[in-house]
């Protein structure tokens, strides 16, 4: 590996993982971001500084090494100074998800995480089993896993492992997906998202292929179909419908603060008490289970570690609880995550009173139809809707399609939604609007500042 790599947009979810392992190499880590010249998240930034790795400002001030790897997300526009600064030096450029792709490929053993939803849990779930084996698996998630986060590692999204193991959450939403080659392929689900059904298809078809092994979800239509494609004992198969499914749950009890149910593997039976809510998590839980077993860790094993598995910094969250009024900070972005919220949060009594921010105006045109199917069809009566604009950070980006659009369209389907543009603004309608009993559940992607407001919204409940 290289020497020396400079990462622009190193605050992000999947930047700042990749940025430790790298730095594991025994490389020299430097990098900038947006939100450190905007003066946003500075625990991060300082968390980064206090490994050792340098910051600079996103002018181009800071790619001065002209050995450095220069490695970009996504979203980086082409005309961002540091970008500029790359090509004039003359760097090697290569993607995030392409320079993750190959430390995984070079693992002699690796678990791959895919799918439209729960890709994190999932990722955090696996990652915990196996830790508690007394293998220390190197793991890159998109968010923060709660079990691993300790005072001097509090944005534990990596951690960076001795083993010959690696476990990481494969995005496919810029179609990075086509660079891994697991040994183990999870597949969620797959759903409308960032792509088209047809491109979808192919890329989550592919990943599965290139796996000696893959852990499919019988539950979703589309995966139920690529895993038909696998021989037998190429695939194991999970489910909360099909008694058929290699592992499948069974007597699912909701509780306020998390799940049991039964879980069937080999005509044998284990109870499962899981410490995170919802439906949904019972699926990423088989997942897991499944997961672990395909690389030699034994069902009973698995279950009582996971029942110690304490969740995903902002996946239904409980911020916490003022006057009868909680707080609830969850990243729902995509259709099916929102719906597998409303899910869990409607299985106990009280209104929800929530705020959702796009994380972007490209998700929001893309996406827009099943945005308002999913509110339109998973809101209770009493529920109230709150969208602002959405996420922007700058740059060229379709504004076509509003929030103000899809909050009408929800209305006229008899929901009660309110578009206030600016989000302070909808922190104070929520407040406004909260009374005993109600939930107030804060939802959205790509904004680390989330939480910072669900955290301000709880103060203010609290009066100071």
């Amino acid at each position: 590996m290289a020497s020396s790599y400079f990462f622009c947009g190193i605050g992000g979810s999947g930047m700042l993982p990749l940025a430790l392992i790298a730095q594991q190499t025994g490389a020299t880590i430097a990098g900038s971001d947006r939100s450190l010249d905007q003066g946003r998240t500075a625990d991060k930034f300082d968390f980064l500084r206090r490994r050792g790795i340098a910051l600079f400002p996103q002018d181009g001030s800071g790619v001065t090494d002209p050995d450095a790897i220069f490695v970009t997300s996504a979203a980086v526009e082409d005309d961002v100074p540091d970008v500029r600064a790359a090509r004039a030096l003359g760097l090697k450029s290569v993607t995030r998800a392409e320079l993750l792709s190959q430390f995984f490929n070079a693992s002699p053993q690796s678990i791959g995480i895919a799918g439209t939803s729960g890709k994190s849990t999932t990722t955090g779930m696996i990652g915990w089993i196996l830790s508690q084996t007394g293998q220390t698996p190197t793991l890159v998630n998109g968010a923060v896993m709660k079990n691993f986060a300790t005072p001097d590692m509090p944005f534990a999204s990596a951690v960076v492992g001795a083993d010959r193991l690696f476990v990481a959450e494969v995005d496919e939403s810029d179609g990075s997906i086509a660079h891994y080659t697991p040994h183990v392929a999870v597949l969620n689900n797959v759903a409308h998202d960032h792509k088209s059904m047809e491109e979808l298809r192919d890329l989550f078809g592919g990943f599965i292929q290139r796996a000696k092994i893959a852990v499919l979800n019988l539950d979703n239509a589309e995966v139920k179909n690529l895993a038909a494609a696998l021989p037998p004992p190429r695939r194991l198969t999970y489910s909360l419908k099909d008694g058929a499914a290699d592992f499948f749950a069974t007597d699912l009890r909701p509780a306020p603060d998390g799940m049991s149910f039964t879980l069937l593997v080999k005509g044998q039976t284990y109870p499962v008490r899981l410490g995170v809510p919802g439906r949904h998590n019972v699926a990423n839980a088989l997942a897991a289970l499944a997961a672990s077993q395909a690389v030699g860790v034994d069902a009973s094993f698995a279950v009582a570690a996971l029942e110690k598995f304490t969740g995903i910094k902002r996946r239904l969250e409980i911020v916490g609880a003022r006057n009868n009024v909680t707080v609830i900070d969850d990243f729902a972005h995509n259709p099916d995550k929102i719906a597998a919220t409303l899910a869990a949060l409607h299985d106990f009594p009280g209104r929800l009173l929530i705020f959702f921010q796009p994380h972007g105006y490209g998700p929001l045109r893309l996406m827009r139809a099943e945005y308002i199917d999913a509110f339109a069809c998973h809101l209770k009566d009493a529920d109230i809707l709150v969208m602002p604009d959405p996420v922007y950070f700058g740059g060229t980006t379709d504004r076509s399609v509003s929030s103000s659009d899809v909050v009408a369209a929800i209305k006229e389907k008899g929901r009660e939604a309110v578009y206030i543009p600016d989000r302070a603004a909808c922190g104070n309608y929520l407040l406004s609007q909260a009374r005993s009993g109600d939930r107030i559940v804060i939802m959205g992607a790509r904004d680390d500042t989330l939480s910072t407001f669900a955290a301000e919204l709880l103060k203010a409940l609290t009066g100071g």
